[in-house]
């Protein structure tokens, strides 16, 4: 298995380049060349593994300079903190199958591949004898689950972006009460966006990257993206036979496109089992309109009650840019060329079509995702979060467009994380696990700066290890 760039300007590398490097040497994203496929006998072998051992099936495929016995040590590690054996269990809610990816140290899907990533940062800078400044940017749920994934760990600082006041008080207590001294919160003086756009021209800085050995957490990294594969083959397995054994459906809230992007690589992996995928958006709806009316196309960023999804740059898109384009990349290059100065891409009727095969979208507005979270609890006694809920109201909309078979809705946050948006739909806070609770009473540390490149390199190269 080698790696190449979304816009093909470097030679191709191999997994442990990859996850180091994080964003390409020349701008691009990196992707798996070629991507796996497996048959059916060997989902068969598959169908009784645990998550963990499954975790070690499906990502082997992807890795060639690991050893099997080392990364399945990493992976028992990653996932050793969830409150579950079954890492991302499955339950039914009316018509719809929930797959719960909130059982993590900081109750979101994050820790999923960001528990997974931080032990694979500690095992490949011990080896190199080597250190690393982690950078990335938060819409929300990322940052705590990055700092939760390296806190304490030598030879590994952290610095995390956050849009000042644009983060449920919930998700920044998560960040800014980590006592570690290796870990650093910066509240942006902007939106994700701005916090995005900082950290993507501070990778690009070579030399920067270079001198302060800076690395990434965000979905920019291929190992995200590939620890996410696993809970849609999980899923296809826990339910083949029980549910039918026609493909499964699956909708994905999503404003970054990683979780739904993994969702495609995991089509293409077990080719004929997974039917749609439903694109959720809130009212963030770039990628919504990129799929119904082939615009992609930048504007403001809307505040709401689903914040980790008020994103107007998708960071992943380009991922899929590059095989809507048949792998070109020299038409990946001129687009996002494009899109840098011009903030639009404009797509072909073909390309239109081909994008509405590969998914399904629709936009939920905010009082359709309060509605959500309270008819589901009418009915099923099951309370969503918001970001959940914008997920199953897609689905609701869409379902009579999928093809026949069970669907799945990727339930992507704990509700207790929302508890001002789950109030307004139910009449109560939801219940706090243990691991928030007393959250408020805990220091808190961060630092206020503007959404400036050189405000942020400064506070860098101030606290740097």
């Amino acid at each position: 298995m080698r790696y190449i760039s979304t816009r093909g300007k470097i030679d191709p590398i191999g997994f442990k380049e990859a996850v180091m490097m994080g964003l390409a040497l020349d701008g691009g994203l990196l992707l798996p060349d070629p991507i796996p496929s497996v048959d059916s006998f060997t989902l068969r072998r598959w169908k009784d593994l645990s998550y963990p051992g499954l975790a070690l099936e499906v990502m082997r495929l992807f890795i060639n300079d690991i050893s099997d016995s080392v990364f399945k040590t990493l992976i028992q590690d990653a996932y050793s903190s969830f409150d579950t054996p079954e890492v991302t269990p499955i339950v039914r809610s009316g018509d719809y199958y929930i797959l719960e990816l909130f059982h993590g140290p900081t109750l979101a899907f994050k820790d999923i591949a960001l528990q997974l990533l931080g032990e694979l940062f500690s095992y490949l800078l011990k080896e190199k004898h080597s250190k690393m400044n982690i950078l990335g940017a938060t819409s929300g749920d990322t940052g705590s689950a990055a700092i939760y994934g390296v806190k304490g760990k030598e030879n590994i600082n952290i610095f995390i972006l956050y849009p000042e006041g644009r983060v449920s008080e919930v998700q920044a207590l998560q960040m800014t009460t980590v006592p570690e001294e290796n870990v650093f919160n910066i509240a942006v003086q902007g939106t994700f966006d701005d916090c995005q756009a900082i950290v993507k021209a501070i990778f690009n800085q070579l030399e920067f990257k270079r001198q302060y050995h800076l690395g990434s957490v965000n979905s920019i990294n291929w190992a995200r993206v590939l620890a996410q594969i696993v809970y849609y083959v999980y899923a296809v397995l826990r339910l083949k036979g029980d549910a039918g054994d026609g493909p499964i459906n699956f909708s994905v809230p999503t404003g970054n496109f990683g979780d739904i992007f993994a969702g495609y690589i995991a089509g293409k992996l077990i080719q004929g089992n997974i039917g749609r995928l439903i694109l959720a958006t809130n009212e963030n709806d770039i990628l919504t309109q990129f799929v119904l009316q082939g615009r992609y196309a930048r504007s403001q960023v809307i505040p709401t009650i689903s914040p980790s999804m008020d994103i107007q740059v998708a960071s992943n898109f380009e991922r899929y840019l590059y095989y809507l384009y048949n792998q070109d990349p020299e038409r990946v290059r001129e687009a996002m060329s494009s899109f840098a100065e011009e903030g639009e891409i404009q797509f072909s009727q073909e390309e239109q079509a081909q994008a509405r095969r590969d998914f399904a979208s629709v936009s939920i507005d905010q009082a359709i995702t309060i509605s959500t979270i309270r008819e589901i609890y009418r009915e099923t006694g099951y309370v969503l979060d918001p970001h959940s809920a914008v997920g199953v109201a897609a689905a609701e909309m869409l379902r009579h467009d999928l093809p026949e078979g069970p669907i799945v809705c990727l339930a992507t946050a704990h509700p207790a994380k929302f508890p001002e948006a789950v109030s307004r739909a139910i009449g109560r806070e939801p219940e706090r696990p243990e691991r928030l609770r007393g959250i408020e009473d805990r220091p808190s540390r961060y630092k206020v700066l503007p959404a400036d490149i050189d405000a942020i390199k400064g506070y860098i190269v101030r606290h740097a290890i």
